[in-house]
């Protein structure tokens, strides 16, 4: 049956979300709260088990929503249950591969093995982050390759960014304004219709290729500015000056300012990576984007400038890095969630390791280190305790657990990333 604006506000529209990760479960939970049914796609298959036993495996995400939603909820690894969604919503990873190139292999192998299963009058929307053109130019030709369907005859097409912050309590799936550009009018009318059942605020855009841009520059936005105080706060430290007081500083003027903070190195899978696809697309156009080149280049050297005050604070106490016992405080990318995704704590511990230490992580969030595509070699790991018997220890994560109360009864020197203690004999910022 063709999808329709009477069907979606009928509550009628049989709704797909391909990839239950960190964006399709809450999208997904959101759709079904909304009064839809819904079926969830995973190639992963403990996530449809855990799902269709009203079970959930993000931490952020209680059981309790998981089990209310089981009525209009079903998850499945099984591709040709496409045929029974009216539309559907793809969620899938988009990494850099270790050149920084797009890899794109997950949006092409769920494309394909979709396209044979989608029947004629069938949404598709993309939301993963990509370079522009590639909802037209990589996932319409994905689809129409069977030749059943095509754009204007039986296929309608958008790309929505997501925009989800694991953990916030301010912001949900609902009430974060949502995006979308459309393939073609009829399309964008449809896509409309169908998020704003579920989210308060859809913002319709000339193009699909204008909604993919728009998320490259939220998060490039992002990548510059940190880059831009990571830098500062190496300039600034040489000079004796507190980078955190100059930002509370500037902070007092009412306008022409925004503040942003430093850290040990940038988390997540948007700011680490996003900027990438558009500096990598660039380059099909004849022009550099030196800014994001740099700024990218900035931020990844963190961690490196992170272990050599590691090595300064073990210096003060006449030890070395080679031989000593280092404890990171915080594996997680962001506070109060267990999302380790390009955490800059994974890349403190090979590089503290390749100097020698013995290290460990504590974080609450993450019990043992899962499989990763770059850092497979620290999987299985578990979190030790936080207690006494280290050298140092590294905040990397102001987890709200990690109270200065907490961590200096230890009397270990600690090495503060996040300014989340108050400065003393012990605290070395970094």
């Amino acid at each position: 049956m063709v999808l329709s604006t009477e069907r979606i506000a009928a509550r009628q529209a049989r709704i797909g979300v391909v990839g239950l990760g960190y964006v399709g479960l809450p999208l997904a939970l959101s759709f079904a709260e909304a009064g839809f049914p819904v079926i969830g796609f995973d190639t992963d298959p403990q996530k449809p088990l855990a799902l269709n036993a009203g079970r959930s495996y993000l931490e952020h995400i209680p059981a309790t929503r998981v089990a209310a939603a089981a009525g209009r909820l079903q998850a499945t690894t099984d591709p040709a249950q496409a045929a029974h969604c009216d539309a559907l919503i793809l969620c899938v990873p988009t990494p850099l591969d270790r050149h920084l190139v797009p890899d794109l292999s997950y949006i092409e192998s769920t494309c394909r093995a979709l396209a044979p299963h989608i029947l004629p009058g069938t949404l598709v929307v993309l939301e993963s982050t990509s370079y522009p053109g590639t909802t037209v130019e990589i996932v319409q030709p994905l689809l129409e390759e069977p030749g059943a369907i095509a754009l204007g005859r039986g296929l309608f097409l958008c790309f929505s960014p997501e925009r989800e912050d694991p953990g916030n309590a301010r912001w949900s799936t609902r009430t974060i304004p949502k995006l979308i550009g459309g393939a073609d009018a009829a399309s964008l009318a449809l896509g409309v219709a169908l998020y704003r059942a579920t989210v308060e605020l859809v913002i319709p855009v000339d193009s699909t290729q204008v909604a993919e841009a728009a998320k490259l520059l939220e998060n490039i936005f992002r990548s510059v500015n940190i880059a831009l105080v990571n830098e500062l706060k190496m300039v600034f430290d040489r000079m004796g000056i507190d980078i955190w007081k100059v930002i509370a500083a500037a902070s007092s003027k009412p306008f022409g300012f925004m503040p942003f903070y430093p850290g040990p190195g940038l988390g997540g899978h948007c700011i680490p990576i996003d900027p990438f696809y558009l500096s990598w697309k660039a380059r099909e156009f004849g022009i550099d984007s030196r800014f994001i080149e740099l700024a990218g280049e900035i931020n990844r050297t963190m961690p490196a400038w992170v272990v050599g005050k590691v090595a300064d604070c073990l210096n003060a106490a006449k030890r070395s890095v080679n031989g000593s016992r280092i404890l990171i405080l915080g594996l997680a990318y962001k506070p109060g969630i267990g999302d380790i995704r390009e955490s800059p704590s994974l890349h403190l511990i090979e590089l503290l390791e390749a100097r020698g230490a013995t290290v460990g992580y504590h974080d609450p969030f993450v019990a043992e280190i899962p499989p990763t595509r770059e850092f497979q070699h620290l999987a299985g790991r578990r979190s030790q305790e936080l207690g006494p018997g280290y050298d140092c220890l590294v905040l990397a994560t102001a987890h709200p657990v990690f109270t200065a109360e907490r961590i200096l009864a230890l009397g270990i020197p600690v090495v503060d990333t996040r300014n989340a203690l108050p400065r003393g004999p012990l605290v070395h910022p970094a």
